[in-house]
């Protein structure tokens, strides 16, 4: 290696750059290609600020102006993620990160574009890509020859190719063979964003073009530990993605539909379960009492909806879960019921409405439609959820966790096992004549304590007085 191989004082971009890889991979790096994130939400922060750690050189764009002022501040509107608040006011002193609410302004200055934006269902079910749509314009606009596209906001297989690149090469003036696109799925789960960016997982890359695979495996070489997967295209790479959350959908629903066997065997299909798993081939996920979030339960459409191959077993996943809302539900009237009560003269709490433990995320949450039915079939239901502020999406009375005690609550319906209701003194609860008669747990987390009350847990199935 000559000492020009590392020398890179001209280089302003990376997609045809006949310098060495080792010498574009200095030239990110010292920051000398300037990187733009479109969407600075959940996942998108998390990513700006790695790659600004990485790089040193990271515009932010957000169309929200609550969000980029926060984060001009120094300060980190995203909850809950480790490590994330001081890395952001860090990177914002050091002048590594900025944030803008035009991405017309971010596409002027970068030479590496990197895409994460909403890309949420319709009422249809039908993919909703008009963000996605939006910010590729915006994108065009500020294009230059060598630059590199990287679309990280999972996708229906053959966007990235026939839209997105497609969309860049008829609003910008340039031709094909001037810039890389390449498809580069984000592979995080909320509350260890971090973590998983800087290398949990290897990073995949699919390109429109096999330099468009190679730019973007130096790029994300830099950034993840454990490295890069490089597939044959973009499209592998979107099915990759997509095949990751449709195996969860698929296996859970098969999950949740041996877990409805629970009454009618007589047995503990968690422990069948558990001891099935024990086999190498197996390796069946647990029941619960449904499917939230804004991954599983919305990618099985982006093949569903816009292909015309046949996906029998994809749509009756979903169904599946779907129905779990409405089977805890039942549960809650047969517990009811047993003990002489009325569903529409009961009063219910129903414990944790995000739709995973320790996250603030409420996207599809189970707990939506199970607090809806019931307030429906006119039960009086009460919300706890120590990590919301807002209770707007949800048909309940909200309470603190610390006012379960004084309600006089019917049931109990435990949907989301956050760590602090490790501290709910349930014996207390079960012993008070006052107190719930019911209790339904979806996620076996009281299976270790001795109620006396009717308990139902989805999977086990009921334990009575």
């Amino acid at each position: 290696m000559t000492e020009t191989d590392t020398t890179t004082p001209d280089l302003t971009s990376i997609y045809g750059a006949s310098v060495s890889q080792i010498a574009q991979a200095e030239a990110f790096t010292n920051g000398d290609l300037p990187v733009a994130v479109y969407g600075l939400g959940k996942m998108g922060l998390p990513l700006a600020s790695v790659f600004a750690e990485t790089c040193g050189n990271v515009i932010g764009a957000d169309i929200d102006p609550d969000v980029v002022e926060t984060i001009n501040a120094g300060e980190c509107h995203v909850k809950r993620e480790p490590g994330l608040e001081p890395l952001v006011a860090d990177l914002v002193e050091e002048g590594a990160l900025r944030a803008t609410t035009d991405p017309r302004e971010a596409a002027r200055v970068a030479s590496i574009h990197v895409v994460i934006v909403p890309t949420p269902i319709t009422e249809e079910k039908e993919p909703d890509l008009a963000i996605l749509d939006a910010v590729i314009s915006d994108i065009a606009t500020g294009l230059d020859d060598g630059d590199l596209v990287l679309v990280e906001c999972t996708v229906p297989p053959k966007t990235t190719e026939e839209r997105v690149f497609e969309r860049l090469l008829t609003e910008s003036d340039l031709e094909r063979g001037d810039f890389g696109v390449a498809f580069c799925p984000e592979r995080t789960s909320s509350g260890r964003a971090l973590e998983d960016i800087r290398g949990a997982y290897p990073k995949v890359v699919g390109g429109v073009d096999a330099e468009s695979t190679r730019a973007a495996s130096v790029i994300y070489d830099e950034i993840n530990t454990e490295g890069v997967l490089a597939v044959s295209d973009s499209t592998t790479a979107e099915a990759v993605k997509l095949f990751e959350g449709l195996y969860r959908d698929v296996n859970i629903a098969l999950a949740n539909e041996l877990g409805r066997f629970t009454d009618e065997l007589g047995i503990d299909v968690r422990e069948a379960i558990e001891i099935a798993n024990t086999q190498p081939f197996c390796h069946i996920h647990d029941p619960g009492p449904g499917v939230g979030g804004h991954c599983i339960p919305y990618y099985p459409y982006f093949l569903i909806k816009p292909f015309e191959t046949p996906s029998p077993l994809l749509s009756t996943a979903r169904d599946v879960n779907d129905s779990m809302p409405s089977f805890t539900v039942s549960k809650v009237r047969e517990g009811l019921h047993a003990n002489g009560i009325d569903v529409k003269d009961a009063t219910v709490i129903v414990l944790g409405l995000t739709y995973r433990p320790g996250v603030e995320e409420i996207r599809a949450s189970p707990s939506i439609e199970i607090t809806q039915e019931l307030s429906d079939s006119g039960a009086s239901v009460y919300g706890v959820d120590p990590l919301l502020d807002s209770f707007d999406s949800f048909d309940v009375h909200p309470i603190d966790q610390a006012n379960i005690y004084d309600i006089g609550a019917d049931a109990i319906v435990l949907v989301t096992p956050h760590e602090e209701f490790e501290s709910i003194r349930w014996d207390n609860l079960d012993a008070d004549p006052d107190g719930p008669s019911v209790f339904i747990d979806g996620r076996a987390t009281l299976e270790n304590l001795e109620l006396d009350s009717w308990t139902y847990t989805i999977g086990t199935g009921v334990k009575s007085r």
